[in-house]
């Protein structure tokens, strides 16, 4: 059942509308009060979550006698991003993941946002997807708080996906939806995967797997689930930025999450003018390559992969 959660009054007569739509086994003899929530679109150029939102609800909706609990998707949280291709709110220049946890007496963003965050609050987990911009293409990753680290990574490694990484507390903005969330006492894992604007069909399939898992182990699900991977947890492990020393395009020669050595070849900065080679880009470590740039021009500076090296104190 789909439900207006949160609305405001635009131009022209028109309105905003955040959307859930409502997943629960009506029929259930015994019926359980548990409740995961699936939320995405907070930014407009981040569309992977699109897709295992609609994967998730599929499954879900033709295997109803399966659910026990109640399933929420807020497959749009930001709308006009969404509708116009634009990463934060159009005409207010403005990073809807900057705004929480809101307030009624505020704009109307800050207004969504609170209804948000009261329609969210008190479920059992909310898991917030997000991709990366155009730039970088990330693997299947959990980006978690220290502060909730402890609470949260049980949960997060049965979410098939390949790394979670615990965050120092200054990573992670007090204004986002997770912490506002996870603040207030509903844990919330953040999903990281993809690339900005482009749907990768095998990790949005990945997710879902995953959700179906989480779903299983809340005792919420008892239909068909696959075996998950074993994430790698970051909590003492170093990550290495590679960024380019030159301009030109990127031409990678490495795939994500494989393993590398310290001066291992990653790829060239090439001049497209007189096809010279201006950077030979080497990995400064050993370890697994998690981001890897996908927009190929570069400037000296720009991001080009991040590592995850090994122990902290190897």
């Amino acid at each position: 059942m789909t439900t207006v959660i949160a609305s405001a009054g635009l131009a022209v007569n028109e309105r905003i509308e955040i959307r859930r739509n409502r997943i629960q086994n009506a029929d259930h003899k015994t019926p359980s009060n548990k409740r995961v929530c699936i939320v995405t679109g907070t930014h407009g150029d981040e569309l992977e979550g699109q897709f295992v939102c609609a994967q998730t609800a599929r499954i879900l909706s033709e295997n109803i006698s399966c659910l026990n609990g109640t399933v929420d998707i807020y497959p749009a949280l930001n709308p006009l991003g969404i509708d116009s291709i634009n990463r934060g709110i159009p005409l207010f220049d403005l990073d809807m993941n900057r705004i929480f946890p809101g307030t009624h007496d505020g704009t109307m963003a800050e207004c969504i946002a609170a209804d948000t965050v009261n329609d969210i609050s008190g479920a059992d987990i909310c898991i917030d997807i997000h991709s990366s911009n155009i730039y970088l293409k990330e693997i299947p990753q959990i980006r978690i708080n220290e502060i909730s680290a402890d609470e949260l990574v049980p949960y997060a490694k049965l979410l098939n996906c390949d790394f979670i990484w615990v965050h120092s507390s200054a990573t992670v903005l007090e204004s986002t939806l997770a912490y506002s969330l996870n603040t207030t006492g509903t844990k919330t894992l953040v999903v990281e995967m993809g690339v900005g604007m482009r749907i990768t069909r095998e990790y949005c399939s990945q997710l879902t797997a995953g959700i179906l898992n989480l779903l299983k182990n809340l005792g919420m699900w008892t239909g068909k689930t696959d075996a998950v991977r074993e994430p790698i947890v970051s909590r003492d492990r170093s990550v290495d930025f590679v960024n380019s020393g030159a301009d030109g395009i990127f031409v990678p020669c490495v795939e994500h999450w494989v393993d590398i050595k310290k001066g291992d070849h990653i790829g060239d900065v090439i001049n497209p003018g007189n096809g010279k080679t201006e950077e030979y880009v080497t990995a400064p470590c050993c370890g697994k390559i998690f981001t890897l740039r996908e927009f190929p021009i570069v400037y000296g500076g720009s991001l080009i992969a991040r590592i995850l090296g090994g122990e902290a104190d190897a």
